[in-house]
């Protein structure tokens, strides 16, 4: 039996050049599904898929799971079902080329969402993802800007929401004149919430 190995290398994805930093990096991407607590048969949201190449590693390694990518940008979109063919998950993708969440389809459910971008639209988009997931439902985001992160701070306070976070800063080995150095990837924050974990007020004395 082909068992999928965890961490999928990331030039086995077809993804846009020049902007290859856009491409969810191997060690960010199994993190983020770690923090997922994907389960078979579950419905993901992969919103701002990209390349989709962290949809396509969750479908490969949870059975049955369904994936609804949706993507604005038609290069990146491209790249997508180009790579969902090839990893052979096409028979459990629903792809979307629009921008989120106007072009997500309206009665549609899911058990988990990921946002690797939000367009300009992220308390429009956790106001949808809430909506959409069940009480013990979770988002995770991956978020590079300050003004990102401020934003989904301020909207979980409002929503009475204490998110995870985790700052993740990779380095990679590369060769340099028959020596190695370690080279920096961009910095990313890892937020999850979960929506089963409501901040508890404090009575006032």
């Amino acid at each position: 039996m082909d068992i999928p190995i965890i961490g999928i290398p990331d030039d086995q994805f077809v993804f846009t050049v020049p902007r290859q930093g856009l491409i969810t990096k191997c060690e960010i991407r199994v993190l983020s599904l770690s923090k997922l607590h994907l389960k078979p048969g579950q419905t993901l949201w992969d919103i701002g898929a990209g390349s989709g190449s962290v949809g396509i590693e969750a479908a490969r390694l949870i059975p049955d799971l369904k994936v609804l990518a949706i993507e604005k940008d038609k290069e990146d979109f491209d790249c997508l079902t180009q790579n969902i063919e090839t990893f052979g998950v096409s028979k459990r993708f629903t792809t979307i080329y629009g921008k989120a969440p106007d072009a997500l389809p309206e009665g549609t459910t899911a058990h988990r969402i990921f946002i690797g971008g939000s367009g300009g639209k992220m308390s429009t988009l956790l106001d949808r993802s809430r909506q959409t997931l069940p009480s013990d439902g979770r988002i995770v985001l991956n978020l590079a800007t300050f003004e990102n992160m401020a934003e989904v701070l301020s909207w979980a306070k409002e929503a009475g929401l204490e998110p995870d976070i985790v700052q993740v800063q990779v380095g990679r080995g590369k060769p340099l004149i028959g020596l190695h150095r370690i080279e920096a990837l961009n910095p990313v924050w890892i937020v999850t919430i979960d929506l089963s974990q409501r901040v508890q007020k404090r009575e006032k004395p």
